[in-house]
């Protein structure tokens, strides 16, 4: 119950049309049935033999040579319903609770880590994955952990709201467009980032700036957040950042490099109404 094969990308031509019929097809979440026939067939409805590799993942299937860092785009799948676990229970096809409990306390085996090799993955995209479901996240987060030598690393539209216990060490552009990030200390450690995209997140103020401040940070895209209405927003971000040169699309323009206002009572406005 991991990452489905249904993201292999078959667009960079690392593999052939095969690889891509096959295991799309044991994507499918949904069980496979026989055709219905009516009740005075005497005809019964039964599952089709590929209905066993329902909640398979793809490094446990047989005659497999796919690895992690092949899957450009893989999908971290939910696991299955508590109905599905009762229906499938005792059968040899399906994942019984005690055997996942005592591989989530023994962890995977060494071959298994072998085939899913995050450690050597460069590039990923792990966007638009509707983490609903406890397991699903689970093993999304388990991933990310395991994306030590990842560089560009895109997480678009996945309702996150914490990355802090994420370390990416060679992360050099990140991608979290459309997340529900509040707060800047809410980002994993990037200390080698140089492309960061917050937009549309619900950031509402530059506190833990400074932490991406020895980040060799080239650009950094804010738009569609609270922070964009605070005052000296963007001389602000480029006093904390000596490196950045774009922020939300917008070259460094001369103007940000000027001293921050001094806020008192000689500079503050005041609206009264009456």
């Amino acid at each position: 119950m991991s990452e489905s094969s249904s993201g292999v990308n078959t667009l960079s031509g690392s593999f052939p049309k095969s690889h891509s019929s096959q295991y799309s097809e044991l994507g499918v979440t949904r069980t496979p049935l026989s055709v219905d026939h009516s009740p005075d067939s005497g005809l019964v409805s039964t599952p089709l033999p590929s209905s066993r590799f329902q909640f398979v993942p793809w490094h446990r299937l047989k005659q497999c040579d796919v690895t992690g860092d092949q899957l450009t785009c893989p999908r971290v799948r939910e696991g299955p319903s508590e109905e599905d676990f009762n229906f499938r229970e005792g059968r040899d096809f399906c994942l019984k609770r005690g055997r996942r409990k005592r591989r989530e306390e023994e962890g995977q085996s060494w071959e298994e880590r072998l085939q899913e090799n995050w450690e050597n993955c460069l590039e990923l995209n792990l966007s638009y994955q509707d983490l609903g479901d406890p397991y699903q996240r689970e093993n999304f987060f388990r991933i990310l952990r395991r994306l030590i030598r990842v560089e560009k690393l895109q997480l678009i539209d996945n309702s996150l709201t914490d990355l802090s216990s994420v370390r990416l060490p060679r992360c050099k552009m990140l991608n979290l467009h459309r997340n529900h990030l509040v707060c800047l200390r809410q980002l994993p450690k990037l200390p080698a980032v140089e492309h960061l995209c917050l937009s549309e997140n619900a950031i509402s103020s530059l506190r833990g700036l400074g932490a991406l401040g020895s980040c060799p940070l080239r650009s950094l895209n804010l738009t569609r957040n609270p922070v964009n209405f605070s005052r000296d927003y963007r001389a602000h971000v480029f006093s904390c950042l000596p490196n950045l040169e774009v922020l939300d699309g917008i070259p460094k323009l001369p103007v940000d490099s000027l001293p921050l206002r001094v806020k008192g009572p000689e500079t503050s406005r005041m609206c009264i109404i009456l």
